[in-house]
């Protein structure tokens, strides 16, 4: 299906009530809501940046940071994966090679004084999510999709990143040691991490990432991140109290970030009963805090109408990272689709508004448009509805069942900003941080003011 035909297919859709009925509704539907996601991109207009979102809100140009585009073209390769619909594949395949970076690793010289663990784990994912979807592959000279996400992979599992001198281990959230935060060691850094490196060793069949998918877990449960049960997933912790003060915020895409992770180590593992009970733990756990009647809710800011941009984003990875988990995990299925299913179901029922009537609100409990619009919330409906089609597809594969992108093991390269740091200097940056903070600004305050 190509552009003109799905602006005539949105336009039809207008004028009716999104339905989910059946297949071919999904498919309608989905593509109004990928339509409208895409009215808030303008890389591939003259003299803008082609792969990016409107933004930094520093800069005054949009409110979005650089990960959410990276999230964006994820999105949008499961719904061209799920639904057929290739009438976007050219814009992502622009989008995610011209972000590629110089070192085929994601790290964009305009983004790497910013730059967090997150959002490089973001644009990682989204390439293995290309490779595992068999997209279509880039040409012979550019990086190809497995290798980025090697490359986003070696530089995690890299010394630099992975300090054992602070907390006994794990990633900080920013790379920068001058950004404000890398005295925090945070799940979702780890989690981009731990998932990557699982999804990594499925696809290539190296038991070396599966090791440092173990390794990840293991210490992210050792430091606390973990319920007790293995199944909350805490926001993180500061170095200077050698990460034992804990912030106990949960927020779905931590939830959903090890889940799908979890669920292909599983897969991995050929079903063993390790990571079968904790994918069942996580998802349980899951079902009990985000999903409230069925329904994805974010708990920590939508009741307070407090979330963030960022923030209003995480319900599309929820729905799609849980739906591609009973893809490589079977045994969720009878658990897992019929929640997602109902919670799709809400978020079509608050896609009245905008001046099309058809933009997609954020709070789905609410049962009526909230006024709160924008490329979050489109992803979230975007990913609920194209996701119901996950039985419908051949699931994702590997390099032995079908995977036709290319590895490479060296991907990356020397990381400028964090090489030659010393631990004096890491830990005068963490006074730093302190300082600028000051104590009168809560953890949580001050999360929700930069990237995810």
């Amino acid at each position: 299906m190509k552009l003109s035909s799905v602006l005539a297919l949105a336009t039809a859709v207008t004028a009716q009530q999104f339905s989910i009925a059946s297949d071919d509704d999904i498919k309608k539907t989905a593509a109004a809501v990928a339509w409208d996601l895409l009215q808030y991109y303008h890389g591939n207009e003259t003299g803008q940046t082609p792969g990016i979102l409107p933004g930094p809100p520093a800069s005054g140009l949009g409110p979005y940071y650089w990960w959410e585009a990276g999230a964006m073209w994820g999105t949008l390769l499961d719904y061209w994966f799920l639904t057929g619909d290739d009438s976007y594949n050219d814009l992502i395949m622009q989008g995610i090679q011209f972000q590629s970076g110089p070192q085929k690793n994601f790290m964009d010289p305009n983004y790497t004084l910013s730059m967090g663990n997150d959002d490089q784990g973001f644009w990682g994912m989204t390439a293995l999510t290309a490779a595992e979807n068999n997209f279509t592959n880039p040409p012979a000279d550019k990086p190809q999709w497995v290798a980025l996400a090697q490359g986003v992979f070696n530089d995690m599992a890299s010394p630099e990143r992975w300090q054992t001198d602070t907390c006994g281990g794990g990633l900080r959230w920013q790379v920068p040691f001058s950004n404000v935060g890398y005295n925090y060691k945070n799940s979702i850094a780890n989690g981009c991490f731990f998932n990557i490196a699982a999804r990594l060793a499925r696809y290539t069949h190296n038991d070396t990432y599966a090791d440092w998918a173990e390794k990840v877990w293991d210490w992210v449960e050792g430091v606390g991140y973990m319920g007790k049960n293995n199944d909350a997933l805490y926001d993180g912790a500061h170095v200077e109290d050698n990460c034992t003060k804990i912030n106990k915020e949960e927020y779905s895409y931590n939830n959903a970030v090890y889940t799908l992770g979890a669920a292909y180590m599983y897969n991995y593992t050929n079903g063993s009963s390790k990571w079968e009970g904790r994918v069942s733990k996580l998802v349980d756990h899951g079902f009990s805090t985000f999903f409230p009647n069925d329904i994805a809710y974010e708990p920590q800011c939508e009741t307070s109408k407090t979330c963030t941009t960022d923030m209003k984003s995480f319900k599309g990875y929820l729905h799609r990272w849980y739906a591609t988990s009973t893809s490589v995990a079977p045994f969720l299925r009878d658990k897992v689709l019929p929640v997602l299913k109902t919670s799709a179901e809400a978020s079509i029922k608050v896609c009245t508004g905008g001046d099309n009537g058809r933009q997609c609100g954020f709070s789905w409990a609410a049962g009526q448009f909230d006024g709160i619009m924008g490329v979050g919330p489109q992803m979230n409906t975007l990913g609920a509805v194209s996701s119901l089609l996950i039985t419908e597809t051949h699931g994702t594969v590997s390099k032995t069942t079908g995977g036709s992108s290319k590895g490479d093991p060296t991907a990356g390269g020397e990381d400028t900003t964090t090489t030659k740091i010393t631990t004096a200097d890491r830990a005068g940056a963490g006074i730093l941080t302190f300082l600028v903070l000051g104590s009168s600004v809560s953890l949580f305050g001050w999360m929700c003011f930069g990237d995810a």
